[in-house]
């Protein structure tokens, strides 16, 4: 796929190569963790078309490249497996990856997005799971 770049500035500068070291780091991590791992599992056949897709959804939120093409919150909403507590897991255990691998500033704001990302994956999961005649869950 050609790389493609929108008319906006990327939000904070951070290298494909950068990226590439995070993602790979960060699921060599969630293979391994022991509550993530099986529900990442259960739906990723191959790591590295994984980490690529992903890799491209990061390069448009980040980078404003346009190579993504997918529909992520309604991937995790089809998977019964994922649960509300595992984003606050994920997310910790992304930033321990970012901290690890980018300078403070740069992972703290690869980390701010990936945290808006976060609540509004979890809100969708929260309104899936819970009883239809249910009042809505503020946040």
């Amino acid at each position: 796929m050609t790389e493609t770049r929108s008319a906006l500035p990327p939000k904070f500068d951070l290298s494909h190569a950068d990226m590439d070291r995070v993602i790979k780091r960060f699921y060599a991590a969630v293979r391994q963790h022991p509550e993530l791992g099986p529900v990442f599992g259960a739906h990723v056949e191959n790591w590295p078309e994984h980490e690529e897709k992903i890799g491209r959804f990061w390069r448009n939120a980040i980078l404003h490249e346009r190579n993504y093409d997918g529909f992520p919150q309604r991937v995790h909403l089809m998977a019964p497996e994922v649960k509300e507590h595992h984003f606050a897991i994920w997310l910790a255990l992304f930033d321990e990856t970012l901290n690890a691998e980018l300078d403070a500033e740069t992972a703290a704001k690869w980390s701010a997005i990936a945290h808006r990302i976060g609540r509004a994956f979890r809100m969708g999961i929260v309104q899936r799971d819970q009883p239809k005649d249910a009042p809505p869950k503020l946040f």
